[in-house]
């Protein structure tokens, strides 16, 4: 967190009690805010557990633990003394997450427009606007200047557990967005062909899948980090990654924070809405079609249209690159090796009955 604030200063609360991604997709708007409001304490209503990741910002005085199952709103706020100065609406398009605000009886409410709260003089809800853009947009409005660019992190002081490595993350938020296992393991047995070390990654409540794919890939145990790493460890292993691979979920969104390498498969969502700034070293893989749902049970027909040879080109571009790290922020030394020669393609694994599209 940032330095106390004066005593009797004037307090900020931003509302966005979401996920990691979302927290990375809203760090252009919460620095847009710490500078416009400099002599405020700025507090943020967000899961208690992201409070390393709030702290990596550089924006927050102090987090208010707050969160909901899925994407709803919290119940309720465990806001103490008077009404905040200013409440910032950066969770939703309310009204929701305007009524729970306004209960507070801030000074002053930020948030987009809605018909059901019509007290809220704001800006309209643009569906298809890429997250990022979306909340700097919503300060424009109110005067305050933001630019969607500023997301990265300051690189960890730590070291990577596994410098170099290939990440493979196969899990996410939804089903939906989940590559089929048996593909990332084939892109983990073709890059170990080659001489790449190859790691997996998992969420706390991950561990199974990330073991199915060890297995499948023949990865000893050690290259597994599943169960949730700590945010240190997480972010040394991404930062000093070769290349992140996963579909549309928050590892993607810390690899584009902290500018390492990165293959995103997207769908059912396309990256116009979530994808990383457009970077040579993040690599885009997309089959457009209708829209699907974020949150469903089962892949769409557009994340089941990557293939294994796609994700292999897409990683051979980003070792043809010649600075694939280059950053604006200081950088570290990243293990990686030279350029491994690219053997032919695997075959595409058959698909599962619950892959078939």
């Amino acid at each position: 967190m940032t330095e106390a604030p004066a005593p009797g200063a004037p307090r900020l609360l931003v509302l966005r009690a979401l996920g990691l991604g979302d927290l990375l997709a809203g760090v252009p708007a919460l620095r847009a805010l710490r500078r416009a409001h400099p002599d405020h304490e700025l507090v943020l209503a967000t899961p208690g557990e992201l409070a390393p990741v709030v702290a990596a910002t550089g924006a927050v005085d102090r987090l208010l633990p707050a969160a909901a199952p899925g994407r709803a709103v919290p119940r309720s706020l465990d806001w103490t003394g008077p009404p905040p100065d200013i409440a910032v609406d950066l969770h939703g398009n309310g009204p929701p997450s305007h009524r729970l605000l306004m209960r507070l009886r801030p000074r002053r409410l930020l948030a987009f427009a809605h018909p059901e709260t019509p007290g809220i003089d704001g800006p309209a809800w643009y569906a298809e606007e890429h997250e990022r853009d979306r909340w700097c947009r919503l300060l424009t409005w109110y005067g305050i200047d933001a630019d969607p660019a500023d997301l990265l992190l300051p690189r960890p002081p730590g070291p990577s557990p596994a410098p170099g490595a290939v990440v493979l993350h196969p899990g996410a938020g939804a089903p939906s967005r989940c590559w089929p296992v048996e593909r990332y393991a084939a892109v983990a047995r073709a890059l170990r062909e080659r001489g790449l070390r190859v790691v997996v990654t998992g969420g706390a409540d991950e561990a199974g899948l990330a073991a199915r794919l060890a297995r499948s890939a023949g990865l000893p145990g050690t290259d597994v980090f599943a169960g949730g790493l700590p945010y240190g460890e997480l972010s040394a292993l991404v930062a000093g990654a070769r290349a992140v691979v996963s579909g549309d979920t928050g590892i993607a969104h810390l690899a584009a924070a902290l500018a390492a390498p990165s293959v995103t498969l997207f769908g059912p969502v396309p990256p116009r809405r979530w994808g990383p700034p457009a970077h040579p070293r993040h690599r885009v893989l997309w089959h457009p079609g209708p829209d699907g749902d974020p949150h469903g049970r089962e892949p769409g027909p557009a994340l089941l249209a990557v293939t294994v040879g796609e994700v292999l080109d897409a990683l051979d571009a980003l070792d043809a690159l010649d600075e694939p790290n280059e950053r604006d922020a200081p950088t570290d030394t990243t293990g990686r090796g030279p350029r491994a020669a690219s053997p032919p393609r695997p075959p595409e694994p058959a698909p599962t009955p619950a892959e078939a599209p």
